[in-house]
Order: C-alpha cells, then sequence, then structure tokens
C-alpha cells in the first residue's frame, strides 16, 4: 500500500481544503492523472495522482482541511512495497490509582461504533483528526476518555459533536462509567434534543436603588438568544483570516491620510491605471517603500521593480492578485493586465504564481463606500495605498472658490521598515502626480 500525503502546494503554507475529488475510491488511475481539486493561498489546484494504480482510500472528503504532509490518499500500486505509517508506541498502562493528568481520565475498552459497517464508519464516523474520515474499519483502540465540562469522552466523539452540531452536555451518556458514546451523539442528532448553541450573556445583578427600595431584576427579554448558526470558515476566508492574523501579529502599521486633487482628469480617465502609476511615483521619490522587510533576521529588500498587489473582491473572500513589472507597462498593457487578473479572480481560475511575491499593495476600496481606512499591511510588504470614494468638494483657489473632484487616500506603512519622513514623501509624490492632467 502507497499513502499519498499532501505536499507543500504553495510556499510554506500548513494545510488546505479538499474542493472535489475527481476520482472514486476504487478507481484505476494513471500517474499524473488529475485526483482532486485542493483549495490554498485562496487559489483552487488540481493535485495529480503521484502513481499508478487503484486508488484504496481517501483521507478526508469535500471541506475537510488536510495538514500539509498528512495522508490524503492510499493507493494499491502493482510490484511496489507497502509504505504505510508506522505503528505508534504502545503506552503504558496507568496504575490502579488512576491516571496521572487529565481529570476523570478512563480507559475504553475496544468497541465498535454503533454498529456501523466499515463502509458505513468511513462515511460517517469521523476520528477526531483535522484530516476527516480516517478510521480504516469500525473499531476503536483503547481511546482515553477526559473529562470536559463534566462529560466525559473520547476525542473522537468529541469531534464527532462538533460536526454534528451538538452539545455533548445535553446528551445522555450510555457507555461504561457514564463515557458519552459515538452512537449518544448520533442518536441526539437525529431526535435534535441536544442542539449545540452558543449561551446567551448572563444577567448582570441589579444595582441597589439609592433610594433604598428593592432592586427591579432585569428582564429576560433583555438578553436575546442568538439567532444564528456557528459555521465554519472555509476555503478563501479561512486563508483571509489566517494572513491577517499573522499580518496582526508581525507588523507595527502606522497610516497617513491626504486627499488628491484630480480637477485637472480628462474625461474617462482610468483611476486604478492613474493610482498605479502615482505608486510609481512615490517610489521614485521614496524607494524604500517599494521593498520588503524581514524583522525576524533584520534585513530590508529595496524593489527595483514594481510588482503591485491589487485587492480583488469577491463574493469568496479577498484575493490579492500581483500585477508584474508595472514599471515597464504602458497604458494599454496595464488595463489588459488588470482585466485579466479581475476576471480569473472572479472566475476562481487564477494561478497560484499571480497570488504571491508582490512588493507594494494597491485597494480601490472606494468602488463602494467609505473615504478613509487603515488598511491591512500583508508581509512581508512595508505598504498599501488604499483610494476612497471620489468626491467633489469645495477648494480655495486665487482668492475664489471652486469645486473639485478629490480621491481621498490613505497609505498604511510598516514602521519597523520606514520613517514617517519617508511616508509622507512618498504620499506626497503620489499627489502631486496625480494632480496631474496626463
Amino acid at each position: 500500500m502507497k499513502v499519498f500525503k499532501l505536499p507543500d502546494l504553495g510556499e510554506g503554507l500548513p494545510d488546505a481544503e479538499i474542493v472535489e475529488w475527481l476520482v472514486n475510491e476504487g478507481d484505476e488511475v494513471t500517474l499524473d492523472e488529475p485526483l482532486v481539486s485542493m483549495e490554498t493561498a485562496k487559489a483552487v489546484v488540481e493535485v495529480p495522482s503521484p502513481f499508478s494504480g487503484r486508488v484504496v482510500k481517501f483521507h478526508g472528503q469535500a471541506g475537510d482541511v488536510i495538514k500539509t504532509g498528512a495522508p490524503l490518499a492510499e493507493f494499491e500500486v502493482p510490484g511496489e512495497a507497502d509504505d504505510e505509517p508506522a505503528a505508534p508506541e504502545p503506552t503504558e498502562p496507568e496504575s490502579a490509582s488512576g491516571p496521572a493528568d487529565g481529570e476523570g481520565s478512563t480507559e475504553i475498552e475496544p468497541t465498535t461504533v454503533d454498529g456501523a459497517t466499515d463502509r458505513e464508519s468511513q462515511t460517517e464516523g469521523d476520528s477526531g483528526t483535522v484530516v476527516g474520515n480516517v478510521r480504516a474499519g469500525n473499531e476503536v483502540l483503547r481511546e482515553r476518555a477526559t473529562q470536559v465540562g463534566g462529560v466525559k469522552v473520547t476525542p473522537a466523539v468529541r469531534a464527532l459533536a462538533r460536526k454534528l452540531r451538538v452539545d455533548l452536555a445535553q446528551v445522555h451518556p450510555t457507555g461504561a462509567e457514564g463515557v458519552v458514546t459515538a452512537g449518544d451523539v448520533r442518536q441526539a442528532a437525529e431526535a435534535g434534543t441536544a442542539p449545540a448553541g452558543v449561551p446567551g450573556p448572563t444577567p448582570s445583578p441589579a444595582r441597589p436603588r439609592s433610594d433604598g427600595a428593592e432592586p427591579q431584576p432585569r428582564s429576560r427579554a433583555q438578553t436575546a438568544p442568538p439567532s444564528g448558526e456557528w459555521e465554519p470558515v472555509r476555503g478563501t476566508r479561512r486563508t483571509m483570516a489566517r494572513v491577517m492574523s499573522e499580518a496582526h501579529r508581525s507588523i507595527v502599521p502606522t497610516t497617513l491620510m491626504d486627499d488628491a486633487d484630480i480637477q485637472a482628469w480628462r474625461p474617462g480617465e482610468d483611476i486604478t491605471a492613474r493610482l498605479i502609476r502615482g505608486l510609481l511615483a512615490g517610489a521614485r521619490i521614496e524607494p524604500g517603500l517599494n521593498a520588503w522587510f524581514d524583522g525576524d533576521n533584520g534585513v530590508r529588500m529595496v524593489h527595483k521593480n514594481m510588482h503591485v498587489g491589487m485587492a480583488v473582491d469577491t463574493a469568496d473572500g479577498l484575493f490579492v492578485a500581483a500585477l508584474r513589472n508595472v514599471n515597464q507597462a504602458d497604458r494599454q498593457q496595464l488595463r489588459s493586465e488588470i482585466d485579466r487578473l479581475r476576471d480569473n479572480a472572479a472566475n476562481r481560475s487564477i494561478p497560484p504564481e499571480d497570488l504571491k511575491d508582490y512588493t507594494i499593495i494597491l485597494s480601490n476600496f472606494g468602488k463602494f463606500a467609505g473615504r478613509y481606512a487603515t488598511p491591512v499591511i500583508t508581509p512581508p510588504c512595508v505598504a498599501i495605498v488604499a483610494a476612497g470614494t471620489l468626491r467633489h468638494e469645495v477648494v480655495p483657489v486665487l482668492g475664489g472658490l471652486e469645486v473639485h473632484r478629490m480621491i481621498p487616500l490613505s497609505l498604511t506603512f510598516d514602521h519597523r521598515a520606514c520613517t514617517g519622513g519617508e511616508a509622507a514623501r512618498f504620499l506626497k509624490a503620489m499627489l502631486d502626480d496625480l494632480a496631474l492632467p496626463e
């Protein structure tokens, strides 16, 4: 048996999500035949089969998140030696006085799960791992039950409860020594007797009244129950959440804001193209904002070419696609590349190489709403410029007043890599360039 482990589908990405299996268990496949679609780094990638042979088992179904390096599928390859994971080392039996750690821990003897067949356990059960359904049979071998919130339960059954949205505290246990079994969880899920929910806020005690009268208890109507359901964050939004968390932990952001006077623009001017030209103008004055910074190693790379990470909003989440070598492109080439990246993002067909290695970021959120913002930089970049909604504003001109078109700009920079003066000069160069008619 050959075990295929999920390879790194990007640059150090920790996991990927199964979108769709392109073959079935039991199918004969050939080397490099498309095997599965995986979503990672905000792109959907087809993973080819690494072997020619028969697909024996999937380690996960659509929607499951697979860790990089974890088993993805097993193959039966003619003439090849088995490549199965090593068996775990046996654990030492616990003393009669009880476990050394974990309150109320007990041992469960080998048991079947609800008497399900091997096939049923693969499609309905959950072994409690992040890769989804990985049980080889219908037997759970000496899993330790621990007490969580006063409920004795094994990790596998706890994962099953999360999957079926069952509140373990409301499940009647039927296992030995009061342990909740998988059958208990499934029965509660089918009967709907233990739905998982989010507890509402606990009413605070009424404060004593200054006049000495008895305080009145708060009305139960003041603590509204939750009106929605928890759902897993998957795909693009999961990646976005991880990237934003990493950015928040590692960057020291500061934001400058100002307005660009674009009254001199000709009608029909390409706003995105002009903003990109403004980025180039800023980088000519202060190239240190078109750069990468590695705070862990204390090094910086100032780029000679500019690759603009263009934020693209979609129903699935935010994509940041790279416009390559904008310093070498004319206006027509730039517009053609912008359209290509936007179409690819909308169709979820953007290649992974277009989602990385940008040197500065541009967000045109103003096409929807909003004047100023504090946009988030994704490392290793050190700067992002966000353009707000165009508006008309009264400005003084030669002692009089005129109404001009304005674009609000917000520049967030990593203060570890750039000074406030550098950022201000960069922004001033952008404003000056955007004020030009051509």
